[in-house]
């Protein structure tokens, strides 16, 4: 019985079924805290308001949602960029961990709304400041995971394969590489998520478009429908980009799943 239960918990039916119940009953039960309050449309809107508002305009909130999307893309992608050399270079040196560390976690520890501000002043209102900020939001989990990942590798199959004589290149991607993806991966999975939180910081400071800025100027003229239809739009593109992320892990490490 309890096997049964666990194939029908992870199989692919069940991967897509559940999650829509999920929502579903989110929805449902969004919609009766609504009603059972008797909650005014201009404090909290009802889905089918939420969904009428964006029929409306879908034009300009889709057209937002791309401006968006790049931004979080642009960031998350080069976070990896800046990130993965600098976490290298952390595990092949225990006096640069020793030097870079505390200076990452300052950096992380600093508040990355008081820093949007001084994004514009240093760098404009264009996309720029928006992809920075997505940056500065990633930078920090996907350093630390590629960095424990890489230190994660047995050591003794790193003697094994200099025993062999095998090459530095040959031990960082058949080996080192190999242990350290799954939790670059969880790293990566993170920072996609905080990517729309950076993307959507950044569009409340000095933005002329994006949804972050449709969403403060909808609260100031309070069109909560139409900031609903903006947050709705934020969360299933973080949806999309994080399961895009589990795809990519699937197909790129598929022992991670066997191990699990």
């Amino acid at each position: 019985m309890t096997a049964k239960r666990s194939w029908v918990a992870h199989s692919p039916v069940a991967a897509v079924v559940l999650p829509v119940i999920g929502l579903i009953g989110a929805i449902a039960l969004w919609w009766l805290a609504v009603i059972a309050f008797s909650i005014p449309e201009y404090l909290l809107p009802t889905p089918k308001d939420v969904t009428l508002t964006f029929f409306e305009q879908p034009a300009y909130l889709l057209e937002q949602l791309w401006v968006s999307f790049l931004e979080t893309v642009e960031g998350f992608l080069l976070s990896i960029v800046v990130g993965v050399p600098i976490a290298l270079l952390i595990v092949r040196s225990v006096l640069l961990e020793r030097l870079v560390y505390p200076l990452l976690l300052m950096l992380n520890s600093i508040p990355k709304i008081a820093v949007a501000p001084l994004l514009v002043i240093w760098f404009g209102f264009g996309q720029g400041p928006k992809v920075l900020m997505v940056l500065l939001v990633c930078f920090f989990p996907v350093v630390i995971s590629t960095a424990q990942g890489m230190k994660s590798t047995p050591a003794e199959l790193v003697e094994l394969m200099r025993s062999l004589n095998a090459s530095r290149t040959q031990e960082f991607f058949k080996l080192r590489l190999r242990f350290a993806l799954p939790q670059i991966f969880t790293g990566l999975k993170v920072a996609i998520s905080l990517a729309v939180i950076g993307s959507v910081i950044a569009e409340f400071v000095g933005a002329t478009e994006g949804l972050g800025y449709v969403i403060t100027q909808s609260g100031a003229s309070a069109d909560t429908s139409l900031a609903f239809a903006g947050i709705t739009l934020l969360s299933l593109m973080s949806i999309v980009l994080f399961y895009g992320l589990v795809w990519l892990e699937h197909l790129l490490v598929p022992w991670a799943e066997e191990n699990r």
